[in-house]
């Protein structure tokens, strides 16, 4: 069997778990409302959710199926080869013509997108985004993705020539640091799409600015950012390494809460960083990292894996498409697994700490919003949740939050 058939093959089993999973967020409309969140939405509200969740749910399939398609016909064409042999033949400007038809092919996703924003979200009342900002969100979008994939094939063909054998080790390391340094640099990646204002003097800067304190962090900013440019949707989150924190609000929170609910929502954030969560989360990191590693050993071991797909010699734009979309595509489900579970765990035990700060009730109410606001599913398949959930249910934490506030 060569080795294209066994790509095809493996587009195919991802295409088919992936629309095996939205059916089942689909269907997840028809599962009863958990009495302890029956009252995040009325009636009419309720109605009209199950009709928002069906309308994106078929743009979602309707999208996967093109964009599987696309991505099959790229393969089975030998596109990458015969677009890449329109350049240079020198081994960077080979990479960059492959990365760069990948890159292209987010067109395919454009209508959708465009639906998705400018009909399905307008017609629900949550898109704020004028045709304009639409239009230069996906150009950033392209262009920071492209700069970002070139790094990394730039990299990777750096240590494979530069190292050879040692590429598994190297390549995990320097792929978890980038990951790290995208982290870091999210603030500044936010700065390209929205505006960021100081939160102004009064109780709610006061009291979050306590809360973190009491536990040793420093406040470096808060500030609230422009979300409602593009979405009535809400959130919040910090940023930042060891005890130096930025704190940032969407202004759709800041108008949709009270002061107790943001500190509440904080505390729980606070949570994940006194139990070293993110810490956590890089060691899974470098664990996929080293797999990554492993894959790209393996893949650029062997000209004849590329020769099948119409390359003369190593190709590493398309050994990264190799590696991403088909060979660690097979195991991903895996990992999400364990990563959910590990994060599920984690959102638990960031909940029992507000509730130790004394906002159990306004985490509460703070959590219903959030769900109101963003129309959370209340009642989604027990097995899509052990699968593709990386929080609990609204109502599950509402449970756990209950028991701690008792104990």
């Amino acid at each position: 069997m060569s080795f294209k058939t066994i790509a095809v093959i493996i587009l195919l089993l991802v295409y088919f778990w992936g629309l095996l999973l939205k059916i089942m967020q689909w269907r997840s409309a028809k599962n009863p409302i958990p009495l302890n969140v029956a009252d995040v939405y009325d009636r009419e509200t309720y109605k009209k959710w199950r009709a928002y969740n069906a309308e994106k749910s078929r743009l979602s399939i309707l999208e996967g199926t093109v964009d599987s398609l696309a991505g099959l016909a790229l393969i089975l064409l030998n596109a990458y080869a015969a677009f890449a042999g329109l350049f240079s033949q020198t081994p960077f400007m080979q990479m960059f013509a492959v990365l760069l038809l990948s890159s292209l092919t987010f067109v395919f996703s454009l209508p959708f997108s465009y639906y998705d924003t400018m009909v399905i979200e307008e017609k629900y009342g949550f898109n704020r985004s004028s045709k304009k900002t639409f239009w230069m969100d996906q150009l950033k979008n392209f262009l920071i993705s492209f700069i970002l994939i070139m790094g990394i094939g730039a990299l990777l063909m750096w240590i494979h020539k530069g190292l050879g054998d040692w590429l598994i080790l190297v390549f995990a390391g320097a792929m978890t640091l980038l990951m790290l340094g995208i982290s870091f640099l999210y603030p500044v990646f936010s700065r390209i799409f929205n505006k960021f204002t100081p939160l102004e003097e009064g109780e709610l800067k006061d009291k979050l600015t306590g809360l973190l304190e009491k536990h040793g962090y420093r406040v470096r900013a808060i500030q609230i950012m422009d979300a409602s440019r593009r979405s009535t949707k809400s959130n919040a989150y910090f940023t930042g390494f060891g005890k130096m924190k930025t704190i940032v609000l969407y202004d759709t929170l800041v108008n949709a809460m009270t002061p107790d609910e943001i500190c509440a929502v904080f505390a729980h954030e606070m949570g994940h960083g006194l139990h070293k969560d993110t810490l956590k989360n890089q060691l899974l990191t470098f664990l996929q990292m080293l797999v990554l590693g492993v894959l790209a050993w393996l893949t650029l071991r062997s000209e004849a894996i590329f020769s099948d797909f119409g390359f003369e010699g190593v190709n590493y734009g398309f050994a990264i498409i190799l590696i991403m979309s088909v060979e660690f595509a097979l195991v991903a489900p895996l990992f999400g697994l364990l990563a959910n579970a590990v994060s599920r765990r984690a959102e638990y035990r960031a909940d029992a700490q507000a509730v130790e700060e004394g906002y159990a009730g306004a985490l509460i109410s703070g959590l219903k919003k959030l769900a109101k606001e963003n129309f959370a599913d209340l009642a989604p398949d027990p097995l899509l949740v052990k699968l593709e959930y990386s929080h609990p249910t609204l109502s599950q934490r509402i449970d756990a939050i209950e028991k701690n506030k008792k104990a």
